[in-house]
């Protein structure tokens, strides 16, 4: 089993969005490893494995619009199962 189960992916659309901010907010309060957060002021990918990926969204949704939200139970695909 992995130590973070959900591979959360998703856009941010928004306006004055900032790459350090989100990354020093997700090293801060989130548990997780592989994060990736990339664009620029009005729209940033991120990349992150947790274990509670409703509260990734929460915060991403505070900051703009969010879409493209793909979440895969990183468990399961190492079983061989549907992620």
């Amino acid at each position: 089993m992995t130590e973070f189960r959900y591979d959360t992916q998703l856009l941010i659309e928004g306006k004055d969005l900032s790459e350090e901010a989100i990354n020093d907010y997700f090293t801060k309060n989130f548990e997780g490893d592989s994060l990736l957060a990339v664009g620029d002021d009005e729209l940033i990918k991120i990349h992150f494995h947790t274990n509670e990926p409703w509260k990734v969204l929460e915060y991403c949704r505070s900051l703009g619009e969010i879409y493209d939200i793909v979440i895969e139970d990183m468990d399961r695909q190492s079983r061989g199962l549907e992620g």
